[in-house]
């Protein structure tokens, strides 16, 4: 199996390796000129395109960010059993791209409704398909970077494992204090990044690199897995409790759909147009030529199926809402 991922006439050396991913070697001055130059721009083109809600601009900035290049280089350090600067740069690059997104959020009201752009809301409610997703475009981009004739797909790499974006919209939120949502797109850029580190460990070891001399051992393989498994612990836990909050909320929406629309089934004309769920209360939203039946045969419907004390609003669209109360009271 690795023979057909890893050819071995197509495997790229550790010196070119070290070469692309490690920006203290070689000429140091100019890729690290480079690397913060081209970040800041993405940052800044990030900023420009989730504040604009517009999908375009932020892919473009995805393309032209340099952020994975250190977090490789993690991982080629970590499977080289060598110190490096990666983690200092990638540690210094977040803090760059979160102050970017602070500085955008100034410009934006403080009524705005954060979770009303398609850019924001995306990015910071992120569940376990997110990090498998991530975990595929690593082994995509560690492949592409370890063989010679696959680099061409590290532009798609570039725009399915997001890095820049997620740290845009968390100083963005940060910078409105709506810091549960920072936190959101803080755990989603984290995920991001362990699985790029993970990949690249396990593409990079399978490649059979020379590992450093033993008189150079100041980075300790064990210490690095720990960091990796702490990494892992710290991400999937977040990860795991949004996904299953999500899935239950779209149930409780689910079973207040169909609770309503039984509710509305003897009143001629009446519909449920759509029901969603906002700051731990569900809208129930309905059309209705008339009046509503009682609020609380659709409250006892609900009874066993969402849970005590959830609150329900029905809102009609004829400008009247009616706040039907909470389920079990």
């Amino acid at each position: 199996m690795r023979t057909k991922i890893l050819p071995d006439h197509q495997r790229r050396s550790s010196d070119d390796l070290s070469e692309d991913l490690d920006l203290s070697s070689g000429d140091s001055r100019a890729k690290q000129s480079a690397f913060w130059t081209m970040l800041t721009l993405s940052s800044v083109i990030a900023a420009g395109g989730i504040l604009t809600d517009s999908t375009a601009t932020v892919i473009g900035a995805m393309i032209i960010a340099p952020l994975s290049t250190p977090i490789m280089g993690i991982s080629l350090a970590a499977v080289q059993r060598r110190s490096s600067t990666a983690v200092a740069f990638v540690a210094l690059g977040c803090l760059l791209v979160v102050v970017v997104g602070v500085a955008a959020s100034m410009v934006v009201p403080r009524t705005y409704d954060l979770l009303s752009n398609s850019q924001i809301a995306g990015r910071t409610s992120p569940g376990l398909l997110d990090l498998i997703a991530a975990l595929a475009t690593g082994f995509a981009g560690a492949v592409a970077l370890a063989r010679k004739d696959v680099a061409a797909v590290l532009p798609g790499v570039a725009i399915a494992i997001s890095l820049v974006p997620p740290l845009v919209v968390t100083g963005v939120c940060a910078g409105q204090t709506s810091w549960w949502l920072a936190l959101g797109a803080l755990v989603l850029f984290l995920s991001n990044l362990f699985a790029l580190v993970f990949a690249g460990m396990i593409v990079f070891a399978a490649l059979g690199l020379p590992r450093a001399a033993q008189r150079h051992h100041r980075w300790v393989p064990r210490r690095a897995y720990l960091m990796l498994s702490l990494l892992f612990v710290a991400v999937l836990l977040p990860l795991g409790a949004n996904t299953v909050a999500t899935v239950l909320l779209a149930n409780w929406t689910s079973q207040t759909r169909s609770s309503a629309q039984r509710w509305l089934s003897h009143t001629p004309g009446a519909a449920v147009t759509s029901v969603d769920a906002q700051s731990r209360t569900l809208y129930v939203h309905v059309r209705s030529p008339g009046g509503l039946p009682p609020i609380s045969d659709l409250l006892r419907d609900l009874e066993g199926h969402v849970p005590d004390g959830l609150p329900i609003v029905v809102d009609a669209t004829r400008g009247e809402q009616i706040v039907a109360g909470k389920v079990g009271s």
